[in-house]
């Protein structure tokens, strides 16, 4: 369907009937070197073959610029662009065309972006070597992504219109993101650690100046938490049993890939209450079995306190926890409370109480989160 919005939009513009218009394609198969410059073979009639070239500007301000160029152009009028990124690591904030004329808001669904663009009226179009036009990532968190050019639709001024193949990729090297700064964690406890993830593309804030460190934290909420931290795979290798995960929801990824890695389960064996405040030795279950998938053990299933390999073979095997509130600990949570406290992981509240059934709030969860990682390294 994105394939008709140009060709729709330059109609209009020069009041050509839209059933009326069988535009003619031509396909040009592509080659190009590893740097992204890439070159067309079109018919054997073409005095010069256009070519293509994809490029990306250094990262700056936590962001970086993408840019499509074209040489030996004829008569672009109007163009269609394809494209495939990592949404993990980028979120486009801008695309823009260097000729005049109308663009459409880019379509973003999931990985794939669609950026059209015409003249306005009838005009002849660009010629010569240029640039095409421009997409803005904002870098979401630390690390290598790539953006791959895919194809570009092209169409000059008499609505004849010709499909390239790009196909070529630029790496997005993110090594060090701006410190986040927010701005109702002046004084607070947590704050230094809030703002590293934060830089880290491990946690966001409510908004872009606001963390609101003691608003509680849901299971969902914490589950995407450990997904981002550990980079699990999205989606994993076995969906959930969770009919209360709902299909499309903004969770239902992260969900699925805790489930797969064997860190989360459910209220029962069908519900997780994804909406539901994760209490503090919920949160610990969580955090040890993360801890035990990170460890590269085999069987995701079993207890984290069970069989973590590094730096806790050594530990003493009786439990130590001296909390005056020891004996509301749930059963099923109790070794791994105590597992995540002797390594440091989670600490109690006031009065030596570690406040089992506790809700945990955004602060709480960003602190422990980057002690597991410290743990981990």
């Amino acid at each position: 369907m994105h394939r008709k919005i140009i060709l729709f939009i330059v109609m209009l513009a020069l009041g050509v009937p839209v059933p009326l218009l069988v535009p003619a394609t031509a396909n040009a198969n592509i080659s190009g070197s590893t740097n992204a410059s890439v070159s067309t073979n079109v018919s054997a009639n073409a005095e010069v073959a256009p070519s293509f070239e994809w490029t990306a500007g250094k990262p700056a301000d936590g962001k970086v610029i993408l840019t499509m160029r074209g040489k030996s152009i004829k008569d672009l009028y109007a163009f269609e662009a394809g494209f495939t990124f990592d949404p993990g690591y980028l979120e486009l904030v801008e695309a823009k065309a260097s000729m005049e004329g109308f663009s459409v808001s880019p379509i973003v669904n999931q990985n794939e972006i669609t950026f059209a663009h015409t003249k306005i009226g009838n005009v002849n179009g660009e010629s010569g070597d240029m640039i095409i036009g421009t997409l803005t990532f904002k870098l979401k968190k630390q690390g290598n992504s790539t953006v791959r050019w895919e194809s570009i639709k092209a169409l000059d001024h008499n609505l004849s219109n010709q499909m390239y193949t790009i196909g070529k990729s630029v790496t997005v090297d993110a090594k060090l993101l701006p410190r986040k700064v927010f701005l109702d964690l002046e004084g607070h406890w947590a704050k230094d650690d809030i703002e590293l993830l934060a830089s880290k593309g491990i946690i966001e804030g409510m908004d872009e100046e606001h963390f609101v460190p003691e608003a509680r934290i849901t299971r969902a909420q914490f589950a995407a938490l450990i997904a981002r931290a550990l980079d699990l795979k999205a989606g994993g290798t076995a969906r959930s049993p969770f009919t209360d995960v709902a299909q499309g929801s903004w969770y239902e990824d992260a969900v699925n890939s805790a489930y797969s890695a064997g860190i989360i389960q459910g209220k029962t064996n069908i519900s997780f209450a994804p909406a539901a405040p994760i209490t503090r030795e919920e949160m610990a279950v969580m955090l040890m079995r993360a801890k035990l998938h990170a460890s590269g053990a085999t069987s995701a299933s079993a207890s984290a306190s069970a069989s973590v390999s590094v730096s806790v073979e050594k530990l003493p095997t009786t439990i130590v926890l001296e909390f005056h509130d020891i004996g509301s600990i749930s059963d099923w949570a109790m070794k791994d409370v105590d597992l995540a406290v002797r390594l440091g992981i989670m600490n109690g509240r006031a009065d030596a109480s570690f406040v089992p059934q506790g809700l945990a709030t955004r602060a709480e969860a960003a602190v422990v989160l980057k002690r597991l990682l410290m743990v981990l390294n």
